[in-house]
Formats: structure tokens, C-alpha cells, sequence
């Protein structure tokens, strides 16, 4: 019992610290290691292996609407970053330079690539000729740094795993059709795969990535109230075809620019699960991304055919789901513990009396509710107690985004509710750069986005300004 006691105490309870909270888990259920690279993680195992089931369902929705894995060079020469003025303008302040080489000094800087737009452009410049090129769609899983000063696990990291897609079309239709495309993917990931609810939308100018014509996101809000930007799709346009010079011979023999998309998510997703789905005794993992989806512990181990009886269960439930027994010395409550800091979905226990009622235990790790369960039949059984985990973290998600969105009509109640609440806050917009940057001010909030799903307006007049709105905007603090 004072091991099982102390497992759970090492966590910070959420409601006390929800930093230390967040810092407690990534480290207690094994998932980082900090490095002496500073601002840079070490990713262990275990929150290596949910990265790589992310990326398998990721990869195989991407390759079915038909994109190809490339592979671009890290390093990037600093004229052809220079190319879209725009675009650097926007990664200076985060691009990590080299200079030597060995010992010599470098005829021109190299920088660590920050994102590819412009070592695709230069690849499709080279490649594309005519309209029987394209579309072109290619993705790239890759790591990527950008300076960041103030630096946590997953969330903000000077290096980090992420996928880029970048693809080219003949025409602006075909490329708006693309980033909208893929921002359903993205959010139809999060919602039935992560279990965690998404506002699909539209960023503001000033918060639109560097040289896009326009960025879409999926923004989703955390157990705190603060929000994580999930995902996002970038239109470009043309911009990045002139300014590389990619034209292609259309079918009435005339060169015409192409219209280019871009769109990527991070390892900054599992930050977002833990702080979605986490509680005070550690991870809780949606089984789609569960290294272990189901463990099973076998209860007095030590006695006659228990090891053999949850043996018997692995061989069963390993063609249906990722399955481990534990049989080490630790105690039963100790493992229970355990694996509740590891968030794995499903628990089967195991032991004698079981075994003579040809039975289990199965705990399911977001409701703890023990159920007493046939052995007949237990692959579908726990299959579907798999899927509705998470249904229900997905419910309890949207139950938290529900009370923590406000509306505000004028800006001293946006005021009030910023300083009280943590959230989001529904607010009419006049599209002035001016009164998004005195929200910032004023309130401390960044616009988050302009939901595609919630235009109704709640006012005919900006929140800050009072003139005549054009969006109802989502505005919150982020991470």
C-alpha cells in the first residue's frame, strides 16, 4: 500500500499547480528526458512509440487521398530562404544559423531548417513542366528547430517532430479544395482518434503563418482553459510559384503559376492529450495512440495456472489490440498504479477465483469502474470498451470546452471575463489589425480563430472599437 500511495503522490494535483502537473506526468510516465541541449527533449520509448502510432494513422489517411513521403535536406542556404521576403521575415527571429564548416568559415550561412517551403519550391521548379505534372502532393516527416526562448516538453521545443505537406495545383480552386481537405483530416483525427473536440477555422492576418494567403486551424482547448493550436493548412496561392518562378505549359499553351499548399501537425499533439485527458494519477491515453491498450495483471501469480490463464488471454486479445501482461515481482497495486500513470485504457485482472468462473476483472483507466467480465466472447468485449473510452473522453472534452466558452458583447466585459475566467470568448471583430493588438493589451488575449461553424452574430459592433463587425472571432489565451 505505501508504494501504491506513493506513485500517486508524486503527481502535483492539477487543481494546485497545472504546470508542475503537466511537468509531473511527461517525466513520471516516462515519456521525456531533458538533455544537456538546452531547449531540446529526449524522447523516450514509450512517448516515442504514441508519436509513431499518430504518425502511422496519420501517414496511411495522407497516402490514401493519394501524397507521397519525400525527404528534404536539413539545411537551407540563406538566399534561397531570402527568396519569399515575407516568409523569412516571419522565421528571423527563430532560425538557427551555421557558419563552419569543420574549421572553415562558410561562403554563405546555412540555416537548420525551420519549416521547407522554400527547398520544395526549389524541387518543384525543377520538376514541374506542364499540367500532366500536377497535382503534385508530397508530405515529409522530419524534425525541424526554430529558437525558441522559452521552451516546454511537446508543447515549445527547439527541436520537434512534426509532418509537412506541401503540394501543387494548376489552379487557386484546386489548392483552397486541398488546405480545406486537409484540415478535415486533421480534424476528424482529433475528434474520433484523440478524442479531443476542435473548432475548424480561419486565422487572422496577423496570426496567418509567414507568406500564406490564408491559414486554417484546428484550435483545441485544454483542461485548463487555455487553447492548443492542433493543426494547420495553409493556402499560398501563387506567391511562393512567382517568387521561385514555378509555371507550368496548361493544356491551351500558355505558362501559368502554380497555386501551392502547405500543412503539418507536431509532436506538440501528445502535449495536448495530456493536458485534454490527463487527471491526478497520470496519463489518460485515447486507445488509438496507446503504446499498450490493454494490460493484464495477473492476481497471485504465484498460484497454479493464473500465469498460464493470463497468457492464454494475451495470445486471444494480441489479433485485436496492443496487449502486455505484467508478471513481475512488483504487487498487483503496485502495477495498478502503474499503469494508471501510463494511462493505458484497459486493465485485466486475473487470479484464481477468475480463473474458476471463467471470468476477469476489467478496469477501464478513465472511469476506474470495475467490471466483472466473461471470458467468452472477451475480444469484443474489450474492443468495445476501447472505442468507448474514447467516445467518453471526447463527451467529457466538450463538456469542459462548454463551460469555459463566454460571449462578450463590449469590451469591459471581455475585460472581466479574461481576468476571471480561463476559456474561450466569443466576440465580434471589425478585421482591424488595431483593436486585435488592444485586445492583446487590454485583456491578454490572442484571437484564436474565425470559426467556420459559429458566424451568427451576437452584435453588430466590434468588442474593442464599436464600429461595424465582420467576424465573430474565438479569442483565449494559448500555449
Amino acid at each position: 500500500m505505501a508504494n501504491e500511495k506513493k506513485a500517486v503522490e508524486q503527481i502535483t494535483s492539477m487543481e494546485e499547480d497545472f504546470a508542475k502537473w503537466y511537468t509531473d506526468i511527461v517525466k513520471k510516465a516516462d515519456l521525456i528526458d531533458y538533455s544537456s541541449v538546452k531547449g531540446c527533449m529526449i524522447i523516450r520509448p514509450y512517448g516515442y512509440a504514441i508519436w509513431e502510432n499518430i504518425q502511422r494513422i496519420l501517414d496511411g489517411r495522407f497516402k490514401e487521398l493519394g501524397h507521397e513521403n519525400v525527404y528534404m535536406p536539413m539545411f537551407i542556404p540563406e538566399s534561397l530562404l531570402n527568396k519569399e521576403k515575407e516568409h523569412v521575415e516571419g522565421f528571423a527571429p527563430e532560425v538557427a544559423w551555421i557558419t563552419m564548416g569543420g574549421s572553415e568559415r562558410l561562403t554563405e550561412r546555412l540555416c537548420v531548417r525551420p519549416t521547407s517551403e522554400t527547398l520544395f519550391c526549389e524541387h518543384y521548379k525543377n520538376i514541374i513542366r506542364s499540367y500532366r505534372d500536377l497535382p503534385k502532393l508530397y508530405n515529409q516527416w522530419c524534425s525541424v528547430v526554430r529558437w525558441e526562448k522559452t521552451t516546454r516538453p511537446f508543447l515549445r521545443s527547439r527541436e520537434f517532430l512534426w509532418q509537412e505537406g506541401h503540394t501543387m495545383h494548376a489552379t487557386a480552386k484546386e489548392a483552397e479544395e486541398e488546405t480545406i481537405r486537409m484540415l478535415n483530416v486533421y480534424a476528424t483525427f482529433f475528434e474520433q482518434d484523440l478524442g479531443m473536440p476542435v473548432l475548424r477555422g480561419q486565422k487572422t492576418d496577423k496570426e496567418k503563418f509567414a507568406g500564406a494567403k490564408a491559414t486554417y486551424t484546428v484550435e483545441a482547448l485544454m483542461h485548463d482553459g487555455k487553447a492548443l493550436q492542433g493543426g494547420t493548412s495553409h493556402n499560398f496561392g501563387d506567391g511562393f510559384a512567382r517568387a521561385f518562378d514555378i509555371q507550368y505549359l496548361d493544356k491551351d499553351n500558355t505558362l501559368k503559376y502554380c497555386h501551392q499548399t502547405s500543412w503539418g501537425v507536431s509532436t506538440r499533439i501528445i502535449g495536448g492529450i495530456i493536458m485534454t485527458h490527463g487527471d491526478d494519477r497520470g496519463l489518460v491515453l485515447p486507445s488509438a495512440v496507446a503504446p499498450i491498450q490493454v494490460v493484464i495483471v495477473p492476481v497471485q501469480q504465484h498460484k497454479e495456472g493464473v500465469l498460464e490463464a493470463a497468457e492464454a488471454l494475451k495470445d486471444r486479445l494480441s489479433s485485436v489490440c496492443r496487449v502486455k501482461i505484467d508478471d513481475s515481482d512488483n504487487s498487483p497495486g503496485w502495477k495498478f498504479a502503474e499503469y494508471e500513470m501510463k494511462g493505458v485504457p484497459v486493465r485485466i485482472e486475473i487470479g484464481p477465483r477468475d480463473i474458476e468462473s471463467r471470468q476477469c476483472v476489467l478496469v477501464r483507466r478513465d472511469n476506474h469502474e470495475k467490471q466483472f467480465v466473461s471470458l467468452d466472447g472477451l475480444e469484443e468485449r474489450v474492443l468495445a470498451e476501447l472505442d468507448a473510452l474514447t467516445k467518453a473522453l471526447y463527451e467529457k472534452a466538450s463538456a469542459n470546452r462548454a463551460k469555459r466558452t463566454f460571449t462578450a458583447t463590449d469590451l469591459a466585459t471581455l475585460q472581466e471575463i479574461a481576468a476571471k475566467e480561463s476559456g474561450y470568448i466569443r466576440a465580434m471583430w471589425c478585421g482591424e489589425l488595431d483593436c486585435e493588438l488592444e485586445l492583446k493589451e487590454k485583456a491578454d488575449v490572442s484571437s484564436r480563430c474565425i470559426p467556420f461553424d459559429d458566424q451568427e452574430p451576437i452584435s453588430d459592433t466590434c468588442v474593442c472599437c464599436g464600429k461595424k463587425a465582420k467576424h465573430l472571432v474565438y479569442w483565449g489565451k494559448a500555449y
